[in-house]
């Protein structure tokens, strides 16, 4: 499996995703427009963050080598 820019931004997505409908099916007292418009947004971003980091720090493993 070759990890190009749309397959690793959609496995990231389908993380996000999970991570949000575990929330909404879960009974933990959380309102579902609570999870959707606060704790689904900053996961978002979260991962964004993440994700660019990783992609910088790949960029430099493959070329420090």
């Amino acid at each position: 499996m070759e990890f190009n820019l749309p397959v690793s931004a959609g496995i990231v997505l389908v993380i996000v995703a999970a991570g949000t409908v575990g929330l909404l099916q879960a009974d933990m007292g959380m309102a579902d427009s609570t999870v959707l418009m606060m704790v689904a947004p900053s996961m978002i971003v979260f991962a964004a963050i993440v994700f660019a980091i990783g992609v910088m720090h790949g960029e430099y493993r493959a070329t420090t080598r």
